[in-house]
């Protein structure tokens, strides 16, 4: 070997980190007891950082860029070498490349139920879980506190203690904020933030940020959930006992206008005899030319009313009344794209084919009363 190639294999001239991974946060270039030569070439990338490490002390901290190794951009490094002005000698240090773009799609879920005062059901537990990201904003700051020495750190080192810090947070935030559960489902976003807020300041000191959290699902315990099962169905047998009593008597009323019909027809019969007695001809019994009537009969009862569930972003609600549904439909929120079943019905309809519901849809408010 020439003295070159000893002294080109001793010096590093170009200093960079190409990452072909997912799930790499920190990366240590690997020098295997080469000396970095003075006015080397340094690459830092988009989304990365370097950060040197002189004799076990942080030193200088690079951001995205191309430099030189020398004395004017290194001012901490040459504090620690005590270089004076144009020092040009080899020196050894260790490199990580810190990767500060953002690591989503991360899961994380409470493993036990946590405990909270509901103002309605008193005492319950919930299960919660979603996803979230994660940033490196102090490249310096994560090394010392988190990495250490590690020459390839990876998002499954940290991710584990971060989960367990977003579920302490959780806890907290969902006891303070007194949101009832039957309502946390519509206020997921709101809840996300707060718990963000929450902890971001203790993930500060780890020099990470936690730029989103969402919550994918809040779910109660199945004695919760049948709870309010039983709810709905008592809502419901309550409207169907409001519609029964209105069709009796709207029956009622049914029967009411036969009878004056009938009592019609039987005063047009004796008019008929009447005139034809006055005319000469033979009298008749009007009552006998009438076949016997019937007694009317009992109208039938009423029919059961359907109820109805919706289908909506690959989720049901329901059960409703149909006179829920016209609400919905009078209000915007169920138009005829709607997709609906209820029980007998095969399969998922559009509301529009629906023929018991396609009048919610075509009748229309009397013309206003005139003005003044």
């Amino acid at each position: 070997m020439g003295i070159f190639d000893f002294l080109s294999g001793q010096f590093i001239d170009v200093i960079h980190w190409t990452d072909d991974t997912r799930d790499t946060m920190v990366w240590r270039f690997e020098r295997e007891g080469h000396e970095i030569k003075y006015g080397a070439k340094l690459t830092v990338r988009e989304s990365q950082a370097a950060v040197f490490v002189h004799e076990g002390q942080l030193a200088d901290v690079f951001t995205p860029g191309l430099y030189m190794l020398e004395t004017n951009n290194m001012p901490i490094m040459t504090t620690l070498q005590h270089w004076d002005h144009g020092f040009q000698s080899p020196f050894k240090s260790e490199i990580y490349f810190v990767s500060t773009n953002r690591f989503t799609d991360l899961k994380w879920g409470t493993k036990n139920p946590i405990m909270l005062r509901d103002p309605e059901f008193g005492p319950t537990r919930i299960r919660a879980f979603g996803t979230y990201s994660i940033k490196v904003v102090d490249p310096a700051l994560f090394l010392k506190e988190i990495v250490g020495t590690d020459g390839e750190f990876t998002m499954d080192e940290i991710s584990f203690q971060i989960r367990n810090i977003i579920v302490q947070e959780f806890s907290r935030a969902i006891s303070k904020a007194g949101i009832p559960v039957l309502d946390m489902a519509a206020n997921t976003a709101e809840v996300g933030k707060l718990i963000a807020q929450a902890i971001d300041p203790v993930i500060k000191g780890y020099g990470l940020s936690l730029p989103e959290l969402y919550i994918e699902n809040i779910s109660l315990p199945p004695a919760v959930e049948k709870a309010l099962d039983d709810r709905t169905s008592r809502g419901i047998t309550g409207n169907l006992d409001d519609f029964m009593k209105y069709k009796a008597a709207e029956a009622m009323g049914q029967g009411g206008a036969m009878d004056d019909a009938m009592g019609m027809g039987m005063g047009a019969a004796m008019g008929m005899a009447m005139g034809n007695q006055m005319g000469g001809a033979a009298p008749t019994n009007p009552w006998a030319a009438q076949p016997a009537q019937a007694a009317p009969m009992a109208p039938p009862p009423p029919p059961v009313e359907h109820v109805w569930h919706i289908a909506e972003n690959g989720a049901t609600k329901g059960p409703f009344s149909k006179a829920d549904l016209g609400r919905m439909a009078a209000g915007g929120d169920l138009t005829r794209e709607t997709h609906v079943w209820t029980p007998g019905q095969d399969g998922w309809m559009k509301a529009g084919d629906v023929q018991e519901l396609a009048q919610l849809f075509t009748i229309m408010p009397p013309p206003p009363p005139p003005a003044g």
